[in-house]
């Protein structure tokens, strides 16, 4: 949500955003807010809509994309997060340092270790040039948008079981067809 969130927030202000995710299906999404998915070559899609575990060969390549692709650019908010475990190391203390001067690393995974090696949990630090912050407790602060959120996709769900008023259930469409159990008494097939 959080990740989202700063798009919109970013765009509202004229912000030229991009978003990326190791899991391709992200991509639709990034796109749907009006950011432009930055592709580094990199596809991680595991379960449950969760991202597999990148190889070291994998992890390499993404590093050595993103490093060159952070000289230009001005914000980083990171939102990588693993239920349960410590949240991935997605930026170096080195790429940070390779920012331009007066950029900002926001950390929105700090209180899980960070997706930045420079993070400090709960403090706002320098990195070379760059300014990380690494905010806590950030879930509290987010009940009022994430209930619009929750809102505003229960609403366009809808939208996808409703043609000219009238049930109408396209079980081509993916989030129908995963998330419909059963319809006429027969229970469907996962």
């Amino acid at each position: 949500m959080a990740g989202l969130q700063a798009i919109a927030t970013a765009k509202r202000l004229g912000a030229a955003v991009e978003g990326f995710d190791v899991r391709p299906e992200t991509r639709e999404q990034i796109e749907s807010l009006g950011a432009r998915f930055l592709d580094l070559g990199v596809s991680a899609a595991g379960e449950g809509g969760y991202a597999r575990e990148l190889s070291a060969d994998e992890r390499a390549e993404q590093q050595r994309r993103l490093a060159e692709h952070l000289k230009g650019v001005d914000v980083v908010v990171c939102t990588a997060a693993v239920p349960g475990r410590r949240a991935p190391v997605i930026l170096t203390r080195a790429m940070v340092e390779g920012m331009r001067a007066g950029s900002v690393v926001v950390d929105l995974a700090a209180e899980s270790g960070g997706n930045c090696e420079a993070t400090v949990p709960g403090e706002t630090v320098r990195a070379g040039g760059a300014t990380v912050a690494g905010p806590l407790n950030l879930a509290s602060r987010g009940a009022l948008h994430a209930s619009e959120m929750v809102s505003r996709n229960l609403l366009n769900f809808s939208g996808l079981l409703l043609r000219d008023g009238a049930l109408a259930l396209d079980w081509d469409d993916e989030l129908i067809a995963r998330t419909c159990w059963a319809h006429d008494g027969e229970r469907r097939p996962a």
